[in-house]
């Protein structure tokens, strides 16, 4: 009996042990899921795309002719660089920087993956570009009050889940007198020429007419958490070139314009694109927002 006793207190022993254990691995996953918020899901997902990130027409430069519209758009809202200091917030592997680069300004690139910094740190050594890149958070800088004269995002501000605290943040490493320039659109609603060029795709392509379109494209994954995460930043809508106006005004931006005029950008890019998907892009909701911030 006494063996038969210490055989059951053994397996009621182990039985509570394992239990405890897995209350243990629960609590930890708990803390885990709470410490990792919607921040974290965006990082981790610009780093999973790294790799192929600049194999999109719209993310890396394709051809001259677009990098001269690039250029166009940046002159005609910054001005010349004359050396002045320029942030790249979001920098990804460095497209936005390289653009800046080209035209004389003294560039720093802060991006949170840090798969991205290495491509983009990679990239500016293979070209013999004196780019500073440094891991940080755009809506959370640790750059000094002051630091900048010129920010530049491209395709940011739809990512993000605070944007008043992001623009807080960007006004104040402003320079006195510094610009911001936001690239951005609203990635979410179609408009009904766009609507209108989906039908007609799909219309062409059942008939035969048009093939499927070719070209890279997010993995089913990858895709599935882009769109779980556009559900869930501030911007799930779609960042209309007003409201993100009216928000930079309400930080404290002074004498803001919206540009919509990236009309060669879009048909440059629209080259390296499916047939439809490079129509597509000339009529979505795209623009250009420049602001100052103002004068001690």
């Amino acid at each position: 009996m006494r063996a038969v006793f210490e055989f059951m207190t053994w397996i009621v022993n182990i039985y509570l042990l394992e239990g405890f254990e897995a209350d243990g691995d629960r609590r930890d996953e708990m803390a885990t899921g709470a410490n990792y918020g919607l921040r974290d899901e965006i990082r981790d997902f610009w780093s999973e795309r790294a790799a192929s990130f600049d194999e999109f027409p719209g993310h890396e430069i394709f051809s001259e002719r677009e990098r001269r519209a690039w250029h166009a758009l940046i002159e005609r809202h910054l001005g010349e660089a004359g050396g002045r200091s320029a942030l790249d917030l979001a920098s990804g592997t460095g497209v936005v920087s390289h653009l800046l680069d080209d035209l004389g300004f003294r560039v720093t690139g802060l991006d949170w993956s840090e798969a991205m910094l290495e491509r983009a740190a990679s990239k500016a050594a293979s070209r013999d570009r004196r780019i500073t890149f440094r891991l940080g958070d755009a809506e959370r800088i640790i750059e000094a009050d002051g630091s900048f004269d010129v920010v530049v995002t491209r395709h940011l501000v739809w990512t993000l889940v605070d944007p008043a605290a992001a623009f807080a943040e960007w006004l104040r490493v402003l320079k006195p007198g510094g610009t911001l320039l936001v690239i951005d659109g609203d990635f979410v609603s179609q408009g009904p020429l766009e609507r209108l060029i989906a039908r007609l795709e799909r219309f062409a392509q059942r008939r035969g007419v048009l093939a499927a379109a070719s070209g890279p494209a997010l993995p089913g994954d990858l895709a599935a958490r882009h769109r779980s995460i556009l559900s869930r930043v501030h911007f799930k809508d779609g960042a209309r070139a007003g409201d993100v106006a009216q928000m930079l005004t309400d930080a404290g931006f002074a004498d803001i314009t919206i540009d919509r005029r990236l009309g060669p950008i879009h048909r440059a890019q629209a080259r390296a694109m499916p047939l439809t998907k490079g129509l597509a892009r000339q009529v979505q909701h795209r623009y250009a927002i420049r602001a100052i911030k103002p004068s001690d």
